[in-house]
């Protein structure tokens, strides 16, 4: 009993712990804003998105989580009609626990643009994510390889491509 109690109490302090934080450029503006930082159960009471998406090793898989879309949206990031001028040169930048990165323009993660669909899953098959892709992995059932589909997720950037030199 004292040790289902310890990991409890241990799950408990994880699922507190910011498991992702989302920062950088965000209004039409250009200002930084300050970082949204996200527990696994503030992920875990929003609205939900399941989807089926093939994995390199050719199996089908169920992965649940949070749309990207929505992520961007609590953190303020532009979407959809106000997606125009200068904002096409923003860009997301999603940062894996272990330093893997991976650069997405900010029309591309917008549904209103193309109908990508990207999702920051917790769990695949009904099950937490394992230790090697999670807590977090960004999955994108549409591409054709798994280049981009980071695991160990922690950090959502938005920043602006530098101005040209003239």
């Amino acid at each position: 009993m004292h040790r289902l109690s310890v990991a409890l109490l241990a799950l408990a302090a994880f699922a507190a712990d910011p498991a992702l934080r989302i920062e950088g450029v965000s209004g039409r503006d250009g200002v930084a804003r300050p970082p949204v930082a996200l527990t696994l159960a503030d992920l875990l009471a929003m609205p939900r998105v399941k989807l089926q998406a093939r994995t390199q090793d050719g199996k089908e898989h169920t992965f649940e989580g949070v749309a990207v879309a929505e992520l961007l949206k609590r953190a303020a990031v532009p979407q959809g009609e106000t997606v125009r001028g200068a904002l096409l040169s923003r860009y997301i930048l999603v940062t894996a626990h272990d330093g893997y990165r991976a650069l997405f323009s900010l029309p591309e993660l917008d549904p209103a643009f193309g109908g990508a669909r990207a999702l920051l899953a917790d769990r695949m098959d009904g099950q937490p994510l394992s230790s090697h892709d999670g807590p977090l992995r960004l999955v994108l059932p549409d591409e054709k390889r798994e280049s981009r589909w980071v695991r160990m997720v922690e950090r959502i950037e938005m920043a602006s491509a530098p101005e040209p030199v003239r």
